[in-house]
């Protein structure tokens, strides 16, 4: 303790000495007329302030509470540490605050020491300054998101969301709208299987609003069903474990379908044969013989369930020798004659095939494109079998040059829930379905307007010479999220 030199003092000018009014001792004029000594034994600037406190350090996530419910990460001596250390501190705002720093202390001592330079005024107009040593105790406390992950037994309610088609990419976008909306976040656990998801909850209500947000955004229905675990007959209270389940109807984006004929006529009379443009909250179909389309609601479907005809796995490579634009356009599409041979018979046969499809804004001469090869693939559908002349081939989309050059020159890259798989599942498999869900990404402008896109710097961009084709659809910046930072729940690919 010690009092701050008054003006005279640090311009050197001669003072006279006085008797200290406590013990006599002649000391230098100030406001009190006391010595130090006296002052300090007389006064305590830091009274109320306590000399000792405890942290919260959760070992799971190295993170310290900061009260009431906030959990900071804050390594040691750091900035972060001593603001959760001087937020614990009742009484810092009756003195002023000079200077806090932090004394060494082993790190594995469990003690964090915080040395504190404080001023007040007493004794009207004495300013007195103080340095003192406040000891904290570190004690672990798990934080809840670490809690919940421990405790993966410990549920009440479990949504189970299915999907039973070859490839994930609805489940890739659903994990998007989830990652988006934070609708996930009361989850204990997120356990991935072959085909789709399961979230268990600790509380039934979190369960239901998980339900009621994915009937929301994608097509699909829901049914609910409990299993009794105890029940007191003295206080007639039942303990159960809650199920739902969430089944998102079995067609995919570029999935082929054939509709049943009642259905295409009160859907506007569309041709039977069409193709999966896009899944949102509902089916966008559209007729590539006629470029008709149709918004397919979830309601619609299960009154009347259908399954694919060809899936994204079934798509053959095609070579465009000729097209010729028609009349017939929309917002979306433009229909046209092309035609097309196979591209692994490029330069061997001179066989033509004819088709009209709903691409021509895009295909031209030379282009190369996947589509189904309805005259080689067995197909086992009632409703097909009935249509009278079937197109040969139905063109899906266009390939954009090299697709290896495409990913290494990606610059950005998104979210993926944190997420436990099971032990055997494919994953060459899993991972050829995310750059299939990628490239849609990239492709279609509206489906990716729902999904946080993140600016990867890492990415270098390819040399000139080793560049894209002009025509290959990318994403631009100002469609990119810049910072992230990650959480416990979340993981970058």
């Amino acid at each position: 303790m010690e009092y701050l030199p008054s003006e005279q003092q640090q311009q050197n000018v001669p003072l006279h000495l006085i008797v200290c009014c406590q013990c006599g001792t002649p000391i230098e004029p100030n406001p009190a007329n006391t010595c130090v000594a006296c002052v300090r034994t007389l006064v305590d600037i830091t009274e109320g302030i306590p000399k000792q406190g405890t942290l919260h350090f959760c070992k799971g996530c190295e993170r310290y509470l900061q009260p009431p419910s906030t959990w900071v990460t804050a390594p040691l001596e750091s900035h972060e540490l001593l603001a959760v250390c001087l937020k614990r501190l009742n009484g810092l705002n009756k003195v002023h605050l000079v200077d806090a720093g932090f004394v060494w202390t082993e790190p594995h001592s469990k003690r964090v020491k915080v040395k504190l330079t404080v001023q007040k005024e007493v004794f009207s107009g004495a300013i007195l300054q103080q340095v003192f040593v406040v000891e904290y105790v570190v004690h672990g406390q798990m934080c809840d998101e670490c809690h919940r992950r421990e405790a993966k037994d410990y549920w009440n309610s479990v949504v189970q969301v299915r999907q039973k088609v070859s490839h994930k990419k609805t489940l890739f976008y659903l994990e998007q709208l989830l990652l988006k909306h934070q609708t996930h976040q009361p989850a204990l656990r997120v356990k991935g299987n072959r085909y789709g998801l399961d979230f268990f909850f600790a509380h039934k209500q979190e369960a239901v609003k998980l339900v009621e947000f994915l009937v929301a955004v994608i097509p699909c229905h829901s049914k609910a069903s409990r299993e009794l675990i105890s029940h007191d007959t003295h206080n007639n209270t039942y303990n159960y474990k809650h199920t739902f389940s969430v089944e998102i109807v079995p067609i995919c984006k570029d999935s082929l379908v054939c509709l049943p004929l009642k259905l295409a006529q009160s859907l506007g009379h569309i041709g039977q044969l069409v193709l999966c443009h896009r899944i949102s909250t509902s089916v966008q179909l559209v007729d590539p013989q006629t470029i008709q389309t149709v918004d397919l609601t979830s309601q619609v479907f299960w009154r009347t369930p259908f399954v694919s005809l060809c899936e994204q796995r079934q798509l053959v490579e095609f070579f465009v020798v000729q097209i010729e634009l028609t009349s017939v356009a929309n917002s979306k599409f433009v229909l046209a004659d092309c035609w097309v041979t196979r591209l692994k018979e490029l330069g061997t046969t001179s066989h033509h095939i004819h088709t009209r499809t709903h691409l021509g804004h895009l295909l031209h001469p030379g282009d190369v494109a996947l589509g189904y090869d309805l005259t080689t693939t067995n197909v086992n559908d009632t409703n097909f079998d009935k249509l009278k002349s079937p197109p040969d081939v139905v063109l899906v989309r266009k390939v954009y040059g090299d697709r290896s050059k495409r990913h290494r020159n990606r610059n950005w890259k998104l979210q993926q829930l944190n997420k436990d798989v099971e032990e055997d599942m494919n994953t060459e498999s899993y991972d050829r379905d995310y750059k299939d869900f990628l490239d849609d990404l990239e492709e279609d402008k509206e489906y990716r307007q729902q999904v946080n896109i993140f600016f990867d710097p890492s990415v270098q961009p390819l040399p000139k010479e080793e560049g894209l084709n002009a025509d290959v659809p990318t994403i631009q910046l100002d469609e990119m999220l810049g910072g992230l930072s990650l959480s416990d729940d979340m993981t970058m690919n």
